[in-house]
């Protein structure tokens, strides 16, 4: 991670990313650069155009949400999902019939 981690830091910095540069940033880092590592990120990146790839990343954040509908929403939900969980538990009385199944 480190590799392309140099590579955004460079870019965002306006810098040509070359096999020198990312060498220096893990450098500075205090890490020793993989010759080959580093020579393999920079011909994969010769094609890429970073601004469009960090674009359509796939962790984009989510639209907000609108801020009068989410908590009207939330207490309605909550009651819900209680009394599914009321109906769903077992009594204490199952429960232990259940373990003796285990114990023959």
């Amino acid at each position: 991670m480190e590799y392309i981690y140099s590579a955004l830091l460079l870019h965002s910095a306006g810098k040509e990313i070359t096999e020198e540069a990312v060498e220096k940033v893990l450098k500075a880092a205090g890490l020793k650069p993989d010759p080959a590592r580093v020579k393999a990120l920079v011909a994969s990146l010769a094609d890429v155009n970073i601004e469009e790839a960090i674009k359509s990343a796939a962790f984009a954040p989510q639209a907000a949400q609108p801020a009068g509908a989410a908590p009207a929403a939330a207490p309605a939900e909550k009651k819900e999902e209680e009394k599914k969980e009321e109906e769903e538990a077992p009594s204490e009385e199952e429960a232990l019939s259940g373990l003796g199944a285990l114990f023959g």
